[in-house]
């Protein structure tokens, strides 16, 4: 009977190969991609168009703000928990696995390739705190790891996999071009927690608003950011007011947009004059008339030909 890989699947070529490989050995493929608020499958659904493979996105966003917030492993440069976020995908596939009744996992990683989280230590790791060991194939570099059980019960054949290790991805555009492959994405990171001024920003917003959701975090990739703090008997207690200014027509639509989702936000348009679109989000505190005064010179600010009569509308 002929036995069905689960493939963790990002679209760039690393996992097409893997893709291309266990088809090579008859297996049959479904894809598996997860999106969170951090990252999302669009890469991994054109690419699973071109092969002709179904794909299922696993949508694990306020699970994976979870693990931003609070990772049991650790963090990279940025603000990624890559080996949680990477145990986390696992986790979520191997719910498929059982329900569906698939025999075994495979990733497109190589060792070496991210020394962080792409190592002997972190795959035994992953396969422990999982209870997946021995069932998770990663063909561009099973030769140099344990056998798995797919390669023990000859599902696949260890000779007809790959011994790739380290970061040039040139033994993988060899064996791309060997197996005819002319279109896959060009290596790029995926995932904006590994971008430092967004990583900034996020650490800050921790910091401030540890109660903050998904919607906070999105809206942190737009325009400029201000913290304004609040005063209380002349002492300055911390900054919980958050103040967003568009920089373009584009991401002032899209902070219009998210801030759409809370209630108590405050956006300040202006009218008579042409102007950034600015957002005031208190955390579930009143946003007083000071608050307002103050985002509305943000405003003019960064506006341009401002009339001596200015018209700006506050909208909830």
């Amino acid at each position: 009977m002929k036995k069905t890989a689960l493939l963790l699947f990002s679209g760039g070529l690393d996992s097409i190969l893997a893709a291309e490989i266990l088809r090579k050995e008859k297996i049959k493929v479904a894809l598996v991609c997860c999106k969170s608020f951090f990252f999302d499958c669009q890469s991994a659904q054109r690419s699973a168009r071109r092969l002709k493979l179904k794909l299922k996105v696993i949508a694990l966003s306020k699970e994976h703000l979870g693990t931003v917030k609070r990772p049991k492993y650790g963090r990279g440069q940025g603000m990624n928990p890559c080996i949680d976020c990477h145990i986390l995908m696992i986790k979520k596939a191997k719910e498929i696995l059982e329900r569906e009744k698939l025999d075994f996992l495979a990733t497109g990683e190589v060792l070496g390739e991210r020394p962080f989280s792409q190592n002997r230590k972190i795959f035994q790791l992953a396969e422990k705190e999982t209870e997946l060991e021995s069932l998770i194939l990663r063909p561009l570099s099973a030769k140099l790891l344990p056998l798995t059980i797919p390669e023990k019960r000859r599902w696949v054949k260890r000779e007809n996999l790959f011994g790739f290790q380290g970061k040039s991805r040139k033994p993988q555009m060899v064996l791309a071009k060997k197996m005819k492959l002319k279109k896959f994405p060009t290596p790029a990171g995926g995932c904006i927690l590994t971008d430092p001024e967004y990583s900034k920003r996020l650490r800050e917003l921790f910091k401030k608003a540890p109660e903050c959701d998904g919607n906070d975090c999105q809206i942190l990739r737009k325009g400029r950011i201000f913290w304004l703090a609040t005063q209380s008997f002349g002492r300055v207690r911390q900054n919980r007011f958050l103040i967003i200014v568009g920089r373009n027509e584009k991401e002032n639509k899209q902070i219009h947009q998210l801030a759409g989702k809370k209630k108590k936000d405050l956006i300040l348009e202006p009218q008579n004059f042409p102007g950034p679109t600015v957002l005031i989000r208190g955390f579930g505190k009143e946003i007083k008339k000071e608050k307002v005064l103050e985002a509305t010179a943000l405003l003019l600010n960064y506006s341009k030909k401002i009339p001596e009569k200015i018209i700006i509308e506050v909208k909830k």
